[in-house]
């Protein structure tokens, strides 16, 4: 991301070369890094081996010595020689002397000389003061490790372009190699355009921007035991940013300008790298990470990253991994993949390949994949995602129930143990599913913003395992149940309860416009803030705008949606909105006034056998739990006189 006060005003020039599909950049790419010869750059240094997890070898690596490099007892017992166990058995038992027929050994002690066989130490019986008996005989080297049974000495241990895995480490030490020869560890120059950059930590005022894209693609990079190093923000110069790259582009293998490739009045990185040397593409057709840009300075490779963090590390796996596996001489890693329903309709224009991030869990013997927001400066939907579903570029998205083929971004297993929670959002869960996962870290909870009523219905149809839900029947005052039945039938569901919770107004601090009661929402100098359909919240202010006799149209603001009360705070905070109607943890989390109006049940709607598998009694357990009960009424607004318990059915 670029921009600030101070760039020097340039006239445009090309916005981009011309956005092609993502195979013909990968192909590009791919012959680009076969001409400029990548896999013969690095050279050659020899390291400890024990230093050596994560290299990649440069040469075969010969084993110095045999492993065993004696004949060894395999098992704690006694070396015979095989001959003179002839004919032992259970019906004519043998006796030997000991330390003339029998020697007794430890597992790993060198086979003393002469002997042959190990007898297990279980399999001798004592037969006086200097005699044991036995009553099977021992083949030939039976419970023994020989000579070069593991590697022999001139075996080739590991070969060359191999990374280097902790077992290898072993294999290596045990084959009398204390040092190896690998590759010299890739140089990758990480260059921040953008004079609005700070470095973390440092004080952040409106429109800079805490440069964390470095260290997540140092990070990232660092998988493959790269030498990364990080330049001070460049500003927003063509001139300034070609000098840096000439320069990185002297020192480094590999070049990674961040940001500035877009097509923003101050986005001079793809033209800096045309001055300095060539541009090979300058966009893909991929959502997100259209902007970004593959070039050559000085025959050495250069991709420009997107300033947008999940744009960023997606062109980071996509182009830079891809160039630094190829300099290692080492495959390009490929992620396992599973099948999953989607949970909800995707909508995607056509003409990009859209990356989706997802997360996931496994209900009732099926994978669901959950999409996350799809924004591209959403850094922490990556850092939540369970996996990624890319959506081709002919196609227009992906019917509600479509099966995918996910690629995981986590181990199969940590999927299959999250519990997902959809519905209402509260910010209870948070503090739920740290509970849970504190008792049981084998499970995680995914918890996504919908709407009650959304969330009950993804209920029914199998794509969660629990629905968050506060829908209040203004007819009978029930919570919830009323919503049940005519979702569910006669289907058993069962309703635990979460807690009791403030509903109220959300207003600045001193509420400047006095802000009282529901009438007030109709003043023409109120902007409202308002939460999805369908949300209990939304349900709430309908029923009193309907008994008040009010149209929403009088409401200022009431067609702006957010879907969390925590978004609803935000905006408020920033003058975006006068009022919203939230909950008093979320005004007090925002230093916010609260204007309370009622007190209201949430509960987590589940099958019975939800709430009896592990799934259902580790949240049991977090709800009875007296941190949980305490951090809710740390929160404020909250009631747990009722948490953890199974409501009542009551009748039709």
């Amino acid at each position: 991301m670029s921009g600030g006060q101070g760039s020097r005003p340039r006239p445009r020039r090309d916005i981009y070369l011309r956005t092609i599909p993502l195979d013909d950049a990968r192909a590009i790419w791919e012959q680009t890094c076969a001409r400029l010869r990548l896999h013969e750059r690095l050279d050659s240094e020899t390291v400890p081996t024990e230093q050596a997890l994560g290299r990649v070898t440069a040469a075969p690596a010969f084993a110095a010595a045999s492993s065993p490099h004696y004949h060894a007892a395999a098992m704690d017992g006694i070396a015979v020689r095989a001959a003179d166990t002839a004919g032992a058995s259970q019906t004519s038992p043998k006796r030997l002397r000991v330390g003339v027929d029998a020697i007794h050994v430890n597992t790993g002690d060198s086979l003393p000389e002469d002997t042959d066989a190990v007898i297990m130490i279980e399999d001798v019986a004592e037969a006086g003061s200097n005699e044991l008996e036995i009553t099977a005989a021992a083949s030939p080297w039976q419970h023994t490790r020989l000579i070069g049974e593991d590697v022999v000495a001139t075996d080739i241990v590991v070969h060359a372009r191999q990374l280097l895995h902790p077992a290898d480490i072993g294999a290596l030490l045990a084959a009398g190699l204390v040092q190896v020869q690998v590759l010299r560890a890739p140089r990758v120059a990480i260059i921040p355009t953008g004079q609005e950059i700070v470095s973390p930590g440092e004080i952040a005022r409106p429109g800079d921007i805490p440069d964390f894209n470095s260290p997540m693609i140092a990070a990232r990079l660092a998988e493959y035991g790269v030498s990364v190093s990080r330049r001070r923000p460049v500003r927003d110069d063509p001139d300034v940013i070609r000098q840096t790259i000439e320069e990185a582009c002297e020192e480094a293998d590999l070049v990674l300008p961040l940001a500035g490739a877009s097509a923003g009045a101050r986005d001079f990185t793809a033209e800096a790298i045309r001055a300095a040397g060539e541009v090979l593409v300058h966009g893909v057709a991929i959502r997100p990470g259209k902007p970004v840009a593959l070039g050559v300075v000085r025959d050495t490779p250069v991709v420009a990253l997107p300033g947008y963090p999940v744009s960023a590390m997606l062109c980071c796996d996509l182009f830079v991994v891809p160039a630094l596996c190829h300099m290692l001489g080492i495959p390009s890693p490929r992620r396992a993949r599973v099948t999953a329903v989607l949970s909800r309709k995707v909508a995607s224009a056509a003409g990009s390949e859209e990356y989706l991030r997802v997360r996931l869990g496994e209900v009732s013997g099926r994978f669901v994949a959950v999409p996350s927001a799809r924004g591209a400066g959403l850094v922490s939907t990556l850092a939540r995602a369970d996996g990624l579903v890319v959506i081709p570029a002919l196609s227009e998205g992906y019917p509600k129930g479509a099966e995918v083929e996910c690629e995981l971004l986590r181990p199969e297993h940590e999927a299959r143990s999250t519990i997902l929670i959809t519905g209402s959002h509260d910010v209870a869960l948070d503090l739920l599913a740290s509970e849970i996962h504190s008792h049981a870290p084998d499970l995680a909870v995914a918890s996504t913003h919908v709407g009650s009523m959304a969330g009950l219905a993804a209920l029914r149809d199998g794509f969660c395992h629990m629905a968050g839900s506060h829908l209040l029947d203004p007819q009978t005052g029930e919570y919830n149940w009323s919503y049940v039945r005519q979702l569910f039938g006669n289907e058993q569901i069962l309703l635990v309860t979460l807690a009791h919770r403030q509903q109220g107004f959300i207003v600045p601090r001193g509420n400047p416009k006095a802000v009282r009661t529901w009438e007030d929402l109709a003043r023409p100098d109120l902007q409202f803030i308002n939460r999805q359909a369908a949300a209990g919240t939304r349900v709430l202010l309908d029923s009193h705008l309907a008994r008040l006799g009010l149209s929403p149209d009088r409401v200022e603001g009431y067609h702006r949606e957010v879907h969390t009360h925590l978004s609803v705070a935000s905006m408020v905070e920033n003058g975006t909105a006068d009022v919203g109607l939230g909950i008093l943890a979320a005004a007090r989390a925002r230093g916010l006034d609260f204007v309370p109006l009622a007190t209201e049940r949430y509960d987590l709607a589940m099958r019975p056998e939800t709430w009896e598998s592990q799934l259902g009694r580790a949240l049991a357990r977090a709800l009875e739990s007296q941190w949980f009960r305490s951090q809710l009424h740390d929160l404020g607004g909250y009631e747990a006189g009722e948490t953890g318990r199974l409501q009542p059915r009551p009748p039709a």
